[in-house]
């Protein structure tokens, strides 16, 4: 792998562990994390109550840079990717469903998107 791909896994890996971090304090259980499935990733897997979140973490050199990386097409593997997590997961069957997103930037506190996206 060349330098700089390795650079921005591990900038993204760290990005997911302070996202992790981020949603402990806000009440949450991390149920996975870096979820691999046939048809994508799931970055974050929480639940806080009822509400059974699927998170997807971006980071770049800006909060805003990052808000602007989630096209209709990535948010489609997402929920396939959610699907597909379910149906291996029967115990969380009736939970509400939510798809959040969490925008990090260097040197920046995460930004938590609660609803980012719907169905």
């Amino acid at each position: 792998m060349r330098q700089a791909r390795v650079k921005a896994y591990r900038r993204g890996l760290f990005a997911e562990t302070v996202a992790a971090l981020l949603l402990r304090l806000r009440g949450h259980r991390i149920v996975a994390q870096r979820y691999r499935t046939p048809v994508g990733e799931i970055d974050l897997v929480a639940l806080k109550g009822r509400r059974l979140t699927f998170i997807e973490v971006k980071r770049r050199k800006t909060a805003d840079d990052a808000a602007w990386t989630l096209p209709a097409k990535q948010r489609r593997r997402i929920v396939r990717a959610a699907q597909y997590w379910l149906a291996g997961h029967p115990d969380f069957a009736g939970h509400d469903i939510a798809f959040d997103v969490v925008l990090a930037a260097p040197w920046a506190w995460p930004r938590y998107i609660e609803n980012a996206f719907s169905v």
